[in-house]
């Protein structure tokens, strides 16, 4: 009788997965294979082999590697903002991307998948239109949400600004760890939209 392979030390044995599982595990093992090897190790067999399926379901769900990379950034970007807190919809300052270190923490496979496209973007322009207009609902998130926590007024230069330091904050504790650094830059990063919020309210109500 043939003995059933050994599971390298350290990685459990991997679920096999049913074909009605589908679409999002799919998707999820497509952020793995591409935030662990790149761009260029993104394939249909990867992809399978890293959901325990067949690569004939992969195919099924998506048709083509284009379509698969598209459907697998809309879904990283997706799940960011609904565990970021970047668009609380409180309006309050305290509770603007209290989610941040968490979700890098959580799963930084799908942050590193984010950045591997934003640079392979440099390489292939025909994903310059996917990335934009995906990252577009990144920035229209913190505009809706700078503008409930500063009445007096926002503009798309400071939403890109305070979504910039996010990004990179992201991206140094996706290298260098350290989640309690930043939280304590969005903290202060918090305190600077409070003095905003202050010269807001000072102007409105000297006009």
């Amino acid at each position: 009788m043939t003995e059933p392979a050994e599971t390298p030390e350290g990685r459990k044995p991997r679920r096999r997965m049913n074909y009605g599982e589908g679409r999002e595990a799919l998707l999820n093992a497509a952020v793995r294979v591409v935030a662990r090897g790149g761009l260029r190790k993104l394939t249909y067999r990867a992809v399978a082999q890293e959901a325990g399926t067949t690569h004939g379901l992969v195919v099924h769900h998506f048709g083509s590697r284009d379509a698969l990379i598209e459907a697998a950034l809309e879904h990283a970007i997706r799940t960011s903002l609904d565990t970021s807190a970047l668009e609380p919809g409180t309006g309050k300052i305290s509770d603007f991307s209290a989610g941040v270190s968490d979700m890098v923490t959580a799963d930084p496979d799908i942050q590193a998948f984010q950045y591997e496209l934003l640079l392979e973007g440099r390489r292939r322009p025909e994903l310059l239109p996917h990335l934009r207009a995906l990252y577009d609902e990144y920035f229209d998130a913190t505009y809706r949400e700078l503008a409930r926590m500063l009445p007096a007024g926002t503009d798309r230069p400071l939403t890109r600004l305070v979504f910039a330091a996010l990004d990179g904050l992201v991206l140094h504790q996706l290298v260098f760890g350290e989640p309690e650094t930043t939280d304590a830059a969005i903290e202060e990063l918090r305190a600077l939209l409070r003095l905003l919020e202050a010269d807001g309210r000072t102007g409105e109500s000297s006009g």
